[in-house]
């Protein structure tokens, strides 16, 4: 064996070796009770493999609001070898981020030749903060799965770029296929493989000239690519609009707010404190400075990369992938409340990390670059231990969003929900009317204190809070059924017979809403 496949066996190990150590107390974590019960354990994955859940999971859209077979099928195979162990479950979510590492530093190199850059920016996306949401968070399988498929169809163009042919070509599009059925993230790819055309694989040339005959060529070769991309994004908008109602921000607002993102995402990669699992929107509040601050930093970042981009290609890539792969996640089509999210960065941070790690390798001599290089990862390592820490359940995940956070709504329902599970009724209360008083359209704090509420036997103002919670989420099969078996008892059998019609509405395979409904028929017929 040569001394290169030495090294690049030994630095694969190493990586490998530390980002394992750094991630695994995970296997200690619990399930959290922010969406880890709609994608695992109160979902169809429990039927493990039968047709029915099999055909669910290609026809499913509101659970989630999102179509992702593939991430289904993962989640079903888990629950199958290892039922409801959230430790396990956790587990192969590391393994995911393992083969990502793995896939980042290979690709990298395959493309490059760089061996000690590929692993520097392997190491920054395996050890930083902002990617422990991605790993610790069972709810995120779509995440990681869609990276491995994303990184696999990049190693598939690596080939194709250098001997072109159908076969490579359709390896290419079969992966991205199943990348875009693990998470909808995936429609920038081919905009992302246009740039590797550009540096490193070198197929748009080297000047001005060869890059304006080449560009259409390449652009035409990737239109079946584009016409995958642009069918499942139509099919994404539709599936959100099936799972999700949520209110919108203005347009001016989001805009606003997508500027300020980009820059904090850049801050907190540079400075990773204060990370939390959620941050709310904050729609008409954000001050013109700011706003007009993080655009001026964006410019100035834009005009260097433009200035030295020629003659370091690196940097122009790195930065339009930024830029580009954060546009579906950035909130100008707003679906959910949260302004930014952790787990969005896992990707576009990639390109960033190629820009700091090719340009260190060019200003710094190896040893420094190494030693340099090792230090930042070791500290890198410390700080996602820490992070990691805050992930082990509920309660310690909604309290640090609680105290680095402010008007955290949805923090503070989590937290009731645990002491309302504790029955600590008065806690319970107390914060889901905090996150109310915050937010007083937000449904799950609407949900939680009905159910409060009636276990307080005040069951009119817990209908009431019912009631509005069902305005923001018609489609809620288990809040109608429950609805109709409360006013069932309390005789309103009109009532109850109109929610449990709408739970066989949404899901006609409900028994007990059938059940139900059946028998209330009956008993109306004998009274008529």
């Amino acid at each position: 064996m040569d001394t290169s496949r030495q090294q690049k066996i030994v630095v694969a190990v190493v990586l490998l070796a530390a980002t394992f150590l750094v991630y695994a107390p995970i296997k200690d974590h619990e399930f959290v009770d922010y969406d880890d019960n709609v994608y695992i354990t109160e979902s169809q994955v429990q039927l493990g493999f039968t047709s029915e859940s099999v055909t669910w999971a290609f026809t499913s859209f509101t659970n989630t609001g999102n179509w992702h077979p593939l991430t289904w099928l993962s989640h079903m195979l888990d629950w199958e070898l290892f039922g409801p162990d959230p430790g396990r479950h956790h587990l192969v979510g590391v393994g995911f981020h393992l083969l990502n590492v793995l896939l980042v530093f290979v690709v990298l190199q395959r493309m490059t030749g760089a061996v000690w850059p590929s692993a520097l920016a392997a190491g920054l996306f395996a050890l930083h903060p902002l990617n422990v949401q991605s790993v610790a968070w069972a709810s995120q399988r779509k995440s990681l799965l869609s990276t491995s498929l994303w990184l696999l169809t990049m190693w598939a163009y690596i080939g194709y770029g250098r001997r072109p042919n159908w076969g490579r070509y359709l390896g290419v599009m079969g992966l991205l296929v199943l990348g875009l059925m693990s998470k909808s993230m995936l429609v920038t790819l081919p905009c992302v493989l246009l740039l590797l055309d550009y540096w490193p694989l070198g197929r748009l040339g080297t000047d001005w000239t060869e890059f304006r005959q080449r560009l259409p060529r390449l652009v035409g070769e990737k239109l079946p690519l584009f016409l995958l991309v642009a069918g499942i994004s139509v099919l994404t908008v539709h599936s959100q609009s099936a799972g999700i109602s949520s209110e919108i921000a203005p347009l001016q607002s989001r805009v606003a707010n997508a500027v300020l993102a980009y820059v904090l995402y850049l801050k907190m990669m540079v400075w990773p404190t204060d990370l939390a699992v959620y941050y709310p929107h904050p729609r008409e509040t954000l001050s013109l400075v700011s706003v007009a601050g993080a655009a001026l930093v964006l410019a100035l970042i834009s005009l260097g990369v433009w200035w030295r981009g020629r003659r370091a290609r690196y940097l122009t890539v790195g930065w339009l992938w930024y830029l580009g792969t954060l546009v579906p996640v950035i909130g100008l089509i707003q679906v959910a409340g949260h302004a930014m999210a952790d787990r969005y960065a896992y990707v576009p941070l990639l390109g960033v990390f190629i820009m700091l790690a090719w340009g260190a390798a060019e200003v710094l001599e190896r040893r420094w670059f190494i030693g340099a290089g090792a230090c930042i990862l070791a500290a890198l390592a410390c700080s996602t231990s820490v992070q990691l820490r805050y992930w082990q359940d509920t309660a310690t995940l909604s309290e640090r969003a609680i105290a680095v956070t402010s008007d955290n709504y949805l923090a503070y329902t989590l937290l009731g929900a645990v002491k309302a599970k504790e029955n600590k009724i008065d806690e319970a209360q107390h914060l889901f009317e905090k996150a109310l008083k915050i937010d007083s359209s937000f449904g799950a704090a609407q949900r939680n204190l009905g159910n409060v509420l009636y276990v307080r036997g005040r069951q009119d103002e817990a209908i009431e809070w019912y009631n509005r919670y069902l305005q923001s989420a018609p489609n809620d099969t288990a809040m109608h059924y429950q609805l109709g078996v409360i006013l069932s008892r309390k005789g309103d059998a009109k009532g109850a017979i109109h929610h449990f019609s709408e739970a066989l509405r949404i899901n006609p395979h409900h028994p007990k809403a059938q059940e139900n409904l059946n028998r209330l028929r009956a008993r109306s017929r004998t009274r008529s």
